[in-house]
C-alpha cells in the first residue's frame, strides 16, 4: 500500500523500514498467539499451513507469506487420540512487509539449541 492511500502513516512516527519491521514482527506474533495449541494432524497439516498464510496476507503491508509445519514434530507432539496441539516447535512462517520503498522479510522458527520458537528479522532493505 503507497503511503498516499496508507491511513496509518500519519499515526507512525519512524521511517518506512522501521514500521517494515514492525508490521512482520506484529504478524509473527499473532500467527504464534492464535494458532499455537491449534488440534492438528497429518491430514490437516495443509490445510493449516494454508489458512495461516491466507490469514497474513489478509493484513496491511504483508507482500508475501509462507507457512510450514514440522511434520517430524507434529508425529512426536500426535497422541494416542491421533493428533497434536500445534506448538511453536512446530512453526516455520516467514512474512514479507513492505512500507513505501522498505521491505523486511521476518521469521518465526524454532532453535532447537535454545529450545525456544525466535521470531527473527532476517533482511531489511529500502
Amino acid at each position: 500500500m503507497s503511503a498516499a492511500r496508507d491511513p496509518l502513516t500519519r499515526l507512525f512516527r519512524c521511517s518506512d523500514r522501521e514500521r517494515a519491521v514492525f508490521e512482520a514482527g506484529v504478524k509473527l506474533g499473532s500467527v504464534y498467539h492464535q494458532y499455537v495449541g491449534t488440534p492438528v494432524n497429518g491430514r490437516g497439516v495443509r490445510a493449516l499451513e494454508r489458512a495461516i498464510e491466507a490469514g497474513m496476507r489478509a493484513q496491511p503491508s504483508v507482500v508475501a507469506a509462507r507457512a510450514r509445519i514440522d511434520t517430524a514434530a507434529l508425529r512426536r507432539g500426535t497422541t494416542r487420540m491421533g493428533y497434536a496441539s500445534l506448538s511453536g516447535e512446530m512453526l516455520d512462517v516467514t512474512v514479507t512487509t513492505r512500507v513505501g520503498r522498505a521491505k523486511a522479510v521476518a521469521r518465526l522458527r524454532y532453535v532447537p539449541s535454545l529450545r525456544y520458537p525466535a521470531m527473527l528479522v532476517e533482511r531489511v532493505s529500502g
